[in-house]
């Protein structure tokens, strides 16, 4: 099959992966949710050999995720399981979980969801880093995203860009407090949390 591409990955993925060197310098197992194209994955997993990087989305991503994988070959990219953050969700734990432009997709329940789920498949020391646009108290921070915004809505209201202090409560109350709040190219951010265990 012809591998799916996604533009956007080429551009943000240097940007990111500086981040990620960084936060899961001391990691060894991530689960990264929403993995789309697979395209990060095997860009992050070949820079940061260290990591077992755990692809995972809904069941239609996941043929376009194995012909990355399989044409990148590398021994720590594991066969992608199926996640869907309102369903069943894997029973493995990990010590880093990552996500890029996964919570403007999914609906506001959806991502309540992710979050409460986070504490059952994440060890005492997990580190929790998401890519992607964020409100701040409520208002755009660039007329960009707010067109952004306009457009995701129209194709289904459910999505749209989320206020990065409700998204820090879920977080809370997952048991995850934010570390950093990383500026990025094109008005995203990189958030980071830690498990408030190990904090």
């Amino acid at each position: 099959m012809d591998k799916p591409f996604a533009p956007a990955c080429e551009r943000n993925r240097e940007p990111i992966l500086g981040v990620l060197r960084e936060v899961f310098a001391q990691c060894t197992r991530v689960l990264e949710i929403g993995s789309g194209t697979g395209q990060h994955a095997v860009h992050f997993a070949a820079a940061m050999p260290w990591l077992d990087w755990q692809c995972s989305d809904r069941a239609e991503y996941l043929p376009g995720i194995r012909a990355w994988l399989d044409e990148a070959g590398l021994p720590n990219t594991p066969a992608p399981i199926e996640l869907d953050v309102a369903g069943h969700w894997p029973s493995a734990r990990y010590d880093a979980v990552f996500s890029a432009n996964t919570l403007h997709i999914m609906g506001w329940a959806e991502v309540g969801q992710l979050f409460a789920h986070l504490s059952a498949i994440t060890t005492d020391d997990a580190v929790l880093a998401i890519y992607g646009p964020f409100n701040r108290d409520g208002h755009f921070t660039s007329d960009s995203n707010a067109a952004f915004d306009r457009s995701l809505k129209l194709r289904d209201p459910r999505m749209g860009l989320r206020d990065a202090e409700a998204v820090d409560a879920l977080a809370g109350t997952a048991g995850f407090v934010l570390l950093e709040d990383r500026a990025m190219p094109a008005n995203n951010r990189c958030r980071v949390w830690r498990r408030l265990s190990a904090a």
